[in-house]
């Protein structure tokens, strides 16, 4: 989908973060998005975000680590989920 050309890798990472900030979203969900995979999403989102657009690289970290924070509750919720399913 991409070209790995220097200029498309920063435009990508710029519209990753830009995703992930207005969609409040997960790394799994924008590289749903994207058809990409999660390690590249979290690769150019941590790593070379940083030396694009500090701002926005900023304000990815606080989503990122929100997300974070919050990763056991959804995997608890996904287990409850299950079992709740498998009751009925």
């Amino acid at each position: 989908m991409y070209n790995n050309s220097v200029n498309s890798i920063r435009e990508r990472c710029v519209m990753l973060g830009r995703y992930l900030v207005e969609h409040r979203s997960t790394v799994r969900a924008a590289a749903n998005e994207f058809g990409i995979s999660k390690s590249t999403v979290h690769k150019d989102v941590t790593q070379i975000l940083r030396g694009v657009d500090v701002d926005l690289y900023c304000k990815v970290k606080e989503i990122l680590d929100l997300n974070k924070s919050e990763r056991h509750l959804r995997g608890g919720e996904a287990t409850r989920k299950k079992y709740v399913k498998n009751e009925s």
